[in-house]
C-alpha cells in the first residue's frame, strides 16, 4: 500500500486510495472508510515509470545514478491468510532513463509523479528518476528475496552471493536513509533476468 500524501496535490492531479480498491476487491477486503477520500502518495509511479525522492536518497541518487544503471524496488509484504513474518520481496525495476532535479521537471510533466503533483513547487533538493519503457515497470508477480534473522530482514545469503554482494552489512533491508548498492549491478541484472517475471506499466 502506498503511503499517504502530507502536502496539498493540484486538485487535477489528485490521486486518492480508490485506486486500489480493484487489488483489495480481488482479496475480498474493503478499503476503510477512513481512506477512501485520502490523497496517496503515489511513489514509485509504475504508470509513468517515475520515482521522486528527496533529502539524502535524492542526494544519493543525484551523485551515483546515470542513464542505464538500474534502481529496484522491494517491500515488506504480509501474506493472506497472514503469518507472523513478512515476505520481503522485489516488487519493481527500472533501467534509468534520466534522474533530474524536480525543480526543472517542466508543468506538462508535474502530472507523472507524487513530487511534482503537490501544490508546494519541488525544491532543488528533490529528484525525479524517469525509467525506460519496456526495459522498467512494476513485476507481475513479487520475487522473495528477504528472510528474518539476526533481529532484521535482510536479504538471504545465497542471493547475496549470486548478486556479487551488497554495500549494506548483513543484507540489511529495513527503511535506512542509506540506499542499499550492488556491488554488481550486472550479475543481479543477469540474475533478475533469468527469473522470468513479466514487466508491466500499471500500479495495482
Amino acid at each position: 500500500m502506498p503511503i499517504l500524501e502530507t502536502h496539498r496535490q493540484y486538485r487535477r492531479m489528485r490521486r486518492t486510495y480508490r485506486l486500489v480498491v480493484p487489488a483489495l476487491i480481488r482479496f475480498g477486503w474493503k478499503l476503510p472508510a477512513r481512506l477512501q477520500r485520502r490523497t496517496v502518495h503515489l511513489d514509485p509511479d509504475f504508470a509513468e515509470l517515475t520515482y521522486g525522492d528527496s533529502g539524502e536518497r535524492a542526494k544519493q541518487i543525484q551523485q551515483k545514478l546515470r542513464s542505464g544503471d538500474l534502481i529496484v524496488f522491494y517491500a515488506g509484504l504480509r501474506t493472506e491468510p497472514p503469518r507472523r513474518r513478512l515476505v520481503y520481496a522485489l516488487i519493481g525495476i527500472y533501467v534509468i532513463a534520466s534522474v533530474r532535479p524536480a525543480d526543472e521537471i517542466p508543468k506538462c510533466e508535474w502530472d507523472r509523479n507524487a513530487h511534482t503533483r503537490r501544490f508546494q513547487r519541488p525544491r532543488k533538493q528533490e529528484v525525479i528518476v524517469m525509467g525506460k519503457p519496456r526495459l522498467s515497470g512494476r513485476l507481475k508477480r513479487c520475487i522473495p528475496i528477504g528472510s528474518f534473522r539476526r533481529k532484521a530482514y535482510r536479504v538471504m545469503p545465497a542471493l547475496i552471493r549470486t548478486w556479487g554482494g551488497l554495500t549494506v552489512k548483513g543484507g540489511y533491508l529495513q527503511r535506512s536513509a542509506r540506499l542499499p548498492e550492488f556491488r554488481n549491478a550486472g550479475r543481479f541484472y543477469a540474475w533478475f533476468k533469468r527469473q522470468g517475471v513479466r514487466l508491466v506499466r500499471h500500479n495495482h
